[in-house]
């Protein structure tokens, strides 16, 4: 059994090392990807510069909290698109029947899809995430937590978009209601979370899983907590285990193209 998954989890690093190394065929564009990812990101510095020059905090963040905010965002978000790809798009190979595919590989499905594709961008987003830490608020400790963070949040975004998409088996429409999620989760990622009160702050926490993908990580980066450490990774067992038991069951739907489209028709 160990054996299995050892093979299995050998043969899914390589694919993702020949997704890397196929991008990397060509230099100049695989280079200017990942620098243009770094500078757009850099942009959004100069807004928060000039916010917190107004304002001593927001949501009770400083320049510093904010930067590690967003370093640990870029970073999750960077290591899940360039790893697992594949899992953001599983709504159009549903619906398009392009699972086939996957299905007559000899290795586990829910594994060979997620490791079928790479987002070379994503790069700058991890190296971008590791220099904002460095220069705002770096010491050993932080760097060790950090880069834990970044694999626990990458890991509960990755659980997050597949459990989404997996909703595709049941309702096609649900790819735009999927897609909405990811992204909002994105999007609040870059803000405090303690701006948000009542029912939103309540949905960042426990149905958009930024609150344990980022925000409790930050906070445990500043001030380390053992209770909300186990709370990020009971939650990560959580979602990654719904995640899959989601995807399986949907795969029984599953039958091919043309079968979806006329049973849905």
């Amino acid at each position: 059994m160990l054996t299995v998954v050892k093979n299995q989890l050998w043969v899914c690093a390589l694919a993702v090392k020949y997704n890397i190394m196929r991008e990397m065929l060509n230099k100049v564009t695989f280079l200017t990807n990942i620098l243009f990812m770094m500078f757009n990101n850099a942009t959004f510095i100069v807004q928060w510069v000039i916010l917190l020059r107004l304002r001593e905090d927001v949501g009770g963040y400083t320049m510093r909290e904010v930067m590690l905010l967003w370093g640990l965002a870029a970073s999750s978000f960077g290591l899940s698109r360039l790893l697992f790809a594949r899992v953001f798009s599983l709504p159009e190979l549903i619906v398009n029947g392009k699972l086939d595919a996957y299905l007559v590989q000899p290795k586990n499905v829910l594994l060979s899809v997620m490791t079928s594709a790479t987002t070379v961008s994503a790069i700058g987003d991890c190296l971008y995430g590791l220099v904002v830490l460095c220069i705002f608020c770096f010491s050993v400790k932080r760097l060790l937590l950090f880069l834990l963070f970044t694999v626990t949040g990458a890991w509960i975004m990755t659980a997050f978009a597949l459990l989404m998409g997996s909703l595709t088996f049941w309702f096609v429409r649900s790819e735009v209601f999927g897609s909405n999620m990811v992204n909002s989760a994105i999007t609040f990622a870059t803000y405090p979370d303690g701006i948000f009160k009542g029912v939103s702050r309540f949905l960042l926490y426990n149905i958009i899983p930024v609150g344990m993908a980022v925000y409790h990580p930050v906070h445990l980066m500043m001030a380390f907590d053992v209770r909300k450490f186990l709370a990020v990774l009971g939650y990560l067992a959580f979602l990654s285990t719904a995640a899959v038991i989601v995807f399986y069951r949907g795969l029984r739907r599953y039958s091919s193209s043309s079968l979806m489209q006329a049973g849905r028709g």
